[in-house]
């Protein structure tokens, strides 16, 4: 099967979710990456800050770039001009820093905070604690070039579907309590509409559990050579 022909598919399993498809485009060529824009996705998902600008500059402009992988704070200031949106805010540090590249720039960047959900130690993202610490902090509040728009997190990886099923609906009971604003605050630039969670092994589980973005890239491609 072609790109095109399994991004129709994937499409056409999530057609009665709200669920919108990233492409994960991280190792992949700028030719497959062309494939999958005319294929009519233009929201396109990568790990690595030197990769996603190298291809930003060979592609159309029109595509929406999302920062989903882990990203250090001094290499905020090469995606801030462009990137669509952050999915993977997993400290304070790091969101005052794209706050501070996107005063800069004159521009306001939406993020996502990554949750941390998975039983698995390699994975990054605060605990609801954390969470509620920073969005109650006066600092916060004042910042002016960021916007929270949801919450991102990546399930174990594993072949128990209970245990994913599980994690899943964790992150969107918090992710529903932020929405209702049973938390009891309201403060900065926050609207809380997009749940990114769900990958090639699990993207069918998130999108039925509330996802309104899967991370899609093996399924669409296959697997990495």
């Amino acid at each position: 099967m072609s790109i095109a022909q399994h991004i129709s598919t994937i499409l056409s399993q999530l057609k009665s979710s709200s669920a919108k498809l990233i492409a994960v485009t991280k190792t992949r060529s700028i030719e497959e990456l062309k494939s999958t824009y005319e294929a009519g996705i233009l929201d396109f998902g990568e790990n690595r800050v030197q990769e996603m600008v190298e291809k930003q500059s060979q592609l159309p402009l029109d595509i929406r770039w999302h920062q989903i992988g882990h990203l250090q704070t001094n290499k905020v200031k090469y995606i801030a001009p462009f990137v669509h949106l952050i999915h993977s805010v997993d400290s304070f540090k790091l969101l005052k820093e794209i706050n501070a590249q996107g005063k800069k720039l004159g521009r306001i960047i939406p993020c996502l905070f990554q949750m941390y959900i998975a039983q698995e130690e390699s994975k990054f993202g605060l605990d609801q604690n954390e969470l509620l610490s920073i969005l109650s902090s006066p600092e916060f509040a004042e910042l002016q070039h960021i916007k929270i728009i949801g919450l991102m997190g990546m399930a174990s990886f594993t072949e128990n579907e209970a245990q994913i099923v599980a994690e899943f609906s964790s992150l969107h009971d918090i992710f529903i309590e932020l929405q209702t604003n049973k938390t009891g605050y309201s403060t900065g630039l926050v609207e809380w509409k997009e749940l990114s969670m769900g990958m090639s092994g699990d993207f069918l589980i998130a999108a039925k559990l509330g996802s309104t973005m899967v991370r899609v890239g093996s399924a669409i491609y296959g697997a990495r050579s």
